[in-house]
């Protein structure tokens, strides 16, 4: 299972995540998949854990994230990394945009 090789932002769906918070599957395969989650001022990516490796990238915005208990401020251009199993979420600060990069896939985006 994977997308095709190119994809366009404006064609692809906004799915509803939480209030304030939406998302667009930007491309995968087994291994990897990039996500564009958009947050409005004062959404949160509620704390939770999963086995995939994820690194994100602060793509606008502001955010207080939460990693394995230690909570920063970042902004713009700055990103965070989480092991598998570690706890982490963010709240929004300024409404932004984050990249989600994911090892392997999330089959539960997909509704698999």
């Amino acid at each position: 299972m994977q997308t095709s090789a190119f994809l366009f932002g404006e064609e692809l769906p906004l799915e509803d995540v939480a209030p304030g918070v939406t998302r667009k599957i930007m491309g995968f395969n087994n291994q990897i998949m990039m996500v564009k989650v958009f947050f409005e001022e004062g959404s949160e990516g509620y704390v939770h854990s999963h086995f995939h490796s994820q690194v994100a990238y602060v793509e606008s915005g502001e955010f207080d994230v939460m990693v394995g208990g230690e909570t920063k401020t970042l902004k713009t251009g700055d990103c965070f990394f989480m092991e598998p199993n570690i706890e982490h979420g963010a709240v929004c600060k300024q409404k932004g945009v984050l990249i989600d990069v994911f090892s392997p896939m999330r089959e539960d985006f997909l509704g698999t």
